[in-house]
């Protein structure tokens, strides 16, 4: 950040008077800029035993398979944003039933929510966001071709509770492998 959202001066990063933490602070108007973590919102749609997953269209990981899901948007709850998300990127209309999982990527500030969810109707498509849209039964997921940790995670404890029966909600964190670069600005889009 370099300017003021409310009067255009330059700011600095330093930390204000009764914090602990670095803030971006205008050296004019002496605003506080607060930065605080993303919220990603997605659900897991269900029809009959099969799964519907989206092939992104965008960076990152583009070509891989993931969950509709997306960021959250200002005055809207949670379980909207995962309705909306699942409509925007592969045109189907759902029902938000619990939420399922809930992981802490820090190394990004991001929180990533996923809920399950029933399809009205088995119709879909690729949205603008989407390469192509399908549905898998747990077999023929393309395990080695999930674009992110949250929504492998999510799909190995979807699949192994629908077997026992039992769903849970589960909270994690999740950490950057081995061999990713963490960028210092946190940039990611999913």
């Amino acid at each position: 950040m370099n300017y003021c959202s409310h009067c255009g001066a330059k700011v600095s990063l330093r930390i204000p008077e009764g914090d602990s933490l670095p803030r971006y602070v205008c050296d004019h108007c002496h605003t506080i800029h607060y930065q605080n973590p993303k919220l990603v919102v997605g659900s897991i749609p269900q029809w009959g035993d099969r799964i519907l997953l989206c092939r992104r269209a965008i960076e990152p990981r583009h070509g891989f398979w993931t969950l509709p899901a997306g960021f959250m948007e200002n005055c809207e709850t949670t379980p909207q944003a995962a309705a909306r998300e699942t409509m925007e990127e592969a045109l189907a209309e759902v029902e938000i039933g619990a939420l399922y999982t809930l992981f802490n990527v820090p190394h990004i500030s991001q929180v990533h929510l996923f809920f399950h969810a029933r399809m009205l109707q088995p119709n879909f498509g690729a949205g603008h966001e989407s390469l192509e849209v399908r549905l898998f039964s747990e077999q023929d997921i393309p395990w080695d071709r999930i674009a992110f940790a949250s929504v492998r995670r999510t799909l190995q404890l979807y699949f192994a509770e629908r077997r026992n029966g039992v769903f849970n909600f589960h909270v994690d964190d999740i950490h950057p492998s081995p061999h990713h670069h963490v960028s210092a600005s946190c940039n990611f889009i999913p």
